[in-house]
């Protein structure tokens, strides 16, 4: 195996609880619909980083057992991969939060997200979508 694609929620942390806590957040305070973010607000990303930064530490809790299966791919040279249907910038904030950004070498967000990491990793790869896959 040269590389492992990792399903962020699945393995490393669940965003959904920071996402949904945003949505909501965003959706009372700004008077806004959800679905309509890029036409309503267009500086979304910028305040989805700023919260999700502020509370990261309440929706993600890194894990032992993520971080060490992490630590022995990358020593054994094995690429990894994450993906994730969530926006770029949350992200980003949780891979950090977790403590696994220095040990991802590619990242790939929003729909398609496996198909565009696969497309990049190449054919040897596994796909993780549990800690137990990993």
């Amino acid at each position: 195996m040269a590389a492992v694609a990792i399903e962020l929620d699945g393995v490393l942390g669940d965003t959904s609880g920071l996402w949904n806590a945003w949505l909501e957040d965003v959706s009372r305070r700004a008077q806004i619909d959800p679905e309509r973010l890029d036409e309503q607000l267009p500086n979304w990303q910028q305040l989805l980083e700023r919260f999700a930064e502020d509370h990261a530490p309440v929706y993600l809790r890194p894990s032992s057992g993520a971080t060490s299966a992490l630590r022995n791919l990358q020593a054994n040279g094995v690429t990894i991969g994450v993906f994730t249907d969530r926006p770029a910038v949350l992200a980003n904030v949780a891979i950090a939060h977790l403590g696994a950004a220095r040990r991802i070498a590619h990242l790939e967000t929003g729909p398609g997200s496996l198909e565009r990491l696969l497309a990049v990793l190449g054919d040897d790869v596994r796909v993780a979508r549990t800690l137990a896959e990993l």
